[in-house]
């Protein structure tokens, strides 16, 4: 069977497997469409988790960093591993403890303040879309290339697949497709990681073929020979970090607190029946987690070292198909600069800026660049990072059906944490903006009618974003983790652990937070990228990271506004006491 053909047939099957999920496990009330009805078992619970986590961004862009940037892209595997145990010890029990729906929702009783929980909704409907323009983007992406469609065309089918469970389903329905999405996304993953492995090493398990001695008779690891590689072609060494200690300890902090306070991936754990079940699963997220994120550094080393091999000094009228394919989806392209009519691929960027297609053929068949060559670089090849997962199994000749997984696999990432987004973005306006805000008196059924409703309009602005991204798409991780560690996390943080805080520290702690990480991450970003070096960064920290001081600017505003306005009132100070306390504890005390 043709590799097109299986293509279509896994993504149908999977497609199939979604929507009919979504139907089985419709939503009938608000508690199911918000939190599954609480009744989620801990090992389902963490696998729906890890899909929801496992964005586009783990599933797609992660390995791609790995690969190019080596030992500097660690930063995300620590700190989005680390963020989960920080999630999992410090703020998941509680929060099921607490027993609402949502994140604005505890901010906005914690504070006991309206203000509280509408600045938490602004907070998180912004970090949310963020997140969201990207995973759409990557369904677009993976349309493009596997299912021959435009990525316009690609982001509404996804929007529509979304539609139907997502908004039929809620959370319900959204949990039971994760763990499918889970399945099909790490089987995805593994498989065509466990072929590479082994056809280089002759080790099936690429944690273990990592670190494995090539089978080509050279005697060199892996690691070593990618050293060797990447410097003489003018790269740093791929085991060799080049960032400084301050900011990789920032942007992994940033990630990890981020992680901790991003909305989608908390409000996980209000589904399971008590607080001890919101540990547990925790825990079985990060199994689940940990089988992706361990293997990924594998997938990042052996694609850079195929990629290489299949590039550099190779003629390009002789080049696998593989190249010429993503070369069609603009996301490879190669400029003869030498007019010798062989890849050079080399240090530096190949032409000025992504690469402009005129349309045109040169004389050795390829593509035309609109954009002139960059002089100063006898690099003539361009890859975007993105697809180095996606085309893993074709630069390495995987069969065909490993292929048609990975597209399905991509597909799956994405629209899982899409759907956990969405569903976010709903609540926040349906509960906390109406519910408990401006319109109390609303019936259970108007309100999930509004959620739905609020669903789809979410999905509507997604696939725009999806369709037109904004500059900043490129930076989704250094906006949403820097605006979820600034923001979201030291009000919850705070509100678990400092009776004290009050309405108004929180607020002013929030806002602050918001505004300079903001602020920081637009100027460097947008308004002056040329300007986005170290010398130029506050402490020598990166945009990146920034949500750190973002973070130590919350809490030290929200205290010390705390200190000089009206205490906390007693029963807020009861209400976090039986948050934090075990059931019983207090009797036993007293007795």
């Amino acid at each position: 069977m043709e590799t097109q053909t299986l293509i279509y047939l896994f993504v149908g099957a999977s497609f199939a497997l979604y929507i009919g999920i979504a139907i089985w496990s419709r939503a009938g009330s608000t508690k199911e469409f918000y939190v599954a009805g609480g009744g989620v078992n801990p090992v389902v619970n963490g696998m729906a988790t890890a899909a929801d986590w496992m964005s586009a961004a783990s599933f797609l862009s992660m390995a791609g960093l790995i690969a190019f940037m080596g030992y500097d892209a660690s930063v995300y595997l620590m700190g989005w591993t680390g963020g989960f145990v920080m999630l999992a010890l410090l703020l998941a029990p509680y929060l099921r403890k607490f027993g609402q729906f949502t994140v604005p929702d505890f901010i906005g009783t914690r504070y006991y303040s309206k203000t509280a929980r509408v600045v938490a909704v602004i907070c998180l409907i912004f970090i949310s879309f963020t997140y969201i323009a990207g995973q759409m983007r990557g369904v677009g992406i993976v349309f493009s290339q596997f299912l021959q469609v435009d990525i316009t065309m690609g982001v509404i089918i996804g929007m529509g697949i979304v539609f139907i469970y997502a908004v039929l389903g809620g959370m319900k329905g959204i949990t039971y497709t994760q763990v499918a999405q889970y399945c099909v996304l790490i089987t995805a993953y593994m498989v065509p990681a466990f072929f590479i492995s082994f056809m280089l090493t002759d080790n099936p398990l690429p944690q273990l073929g990592l670190g494995s001695q090539l089978n080509d008779g050279s005697g060199t690891y892996v690691l070593q020979k990618l050293d060797n590689l990447l410097v003489e072609l003018g790269f740093n060494q791929y085991t060799a970090g080049t960032k400084s200690t301050i900011d990789m300890f920032c942007i992994t902090m940033a990630l990890m607190v981020g992680t901790a306070g991003l909305p989608h991936v908390i409000v996980r754990f209000f589904t399971v029946p008590k607080a001890s079940d919101a540990r547990k699963s925790a825990g079985w997220a990060l199994v689940f987690i940990a089988l992706l994120y361990t293997t990924a550094p594998a997938i990042g080393a052996f694609g850079m070292y195929n990629f290489i091999n299949q590039t550099n000094e190779t003629e390009y009228a002789e080049a696998d198909s593989w190249f010429k394919n993503w070369e069609g989806a603009d996301l490879i392209a190669w400029q003869d600069k030498n007019e010798d009519g062989v890849m050079q691929y080399r240090a530096g960027n190949a032409f000025e800026g992504k690469p402009e297609f005129t349309g045109e053929t040169g004389p050795s068949g390829e593509r035309i660049v609109a954009n002139a060559p960059n002089p100063d670089t006898a690099n003539e090849v361009y890859v975007d990072r993105d697809i180095m997962v996606l085309a893993n199994p074709e630069i390495a000749n995987l069969p065909g059906w490993v292929v048609a997984l990975m597209a399905a696999g991509g597909l799956a990432a994405a629209l899982s944490t899409a759907a956990g987004l969405l569903l976010v973005i709903s609540s926040s306006v349906s509960h906390d903006l109406l519910k408990s805000t401006f319109a109390p008196n609303i019936s259970a059924k108007s309100e999930l009618l509004a959620a739905r409703a609020a669903a789809t309009a979410a999905i509507v602005v997604a696939g725009y974003l999806g369709i037109y991204p904004p500059g900043w798409v490129a930076q989704v991780v250094a906006f949403a983790f820097g605006l979820a560690a600034s923001s979201l996390f030291p009000a919850i943080f705070m509100g678990i652990f400092f009776k004290s805080m009050n309405k108004e520290g929180a607020i002013a702690g929030m806002i602050s937070g918001l505004v300079f990480t903001f602020s920081y991450i637009v100027y460097f970003k947008l308004m002056a990228p040329d300007l986005n070096v170290a010398e130029n960064w506050l402490f020598g920290i990166s945009p990146e990271g920034i949500g750190v001081i973002g973070m130590l600017i919350n809490f030290g505003i929200a205290i010390a506004v705390a200190s000089v306005t009206a205490k906390t009132p007693l029963e807020i100070r009861k209400l976090v006491d039986s948050i934090r306390v075990p059931r019983g504890a207090g009797d036993a005390h007293a007795h």
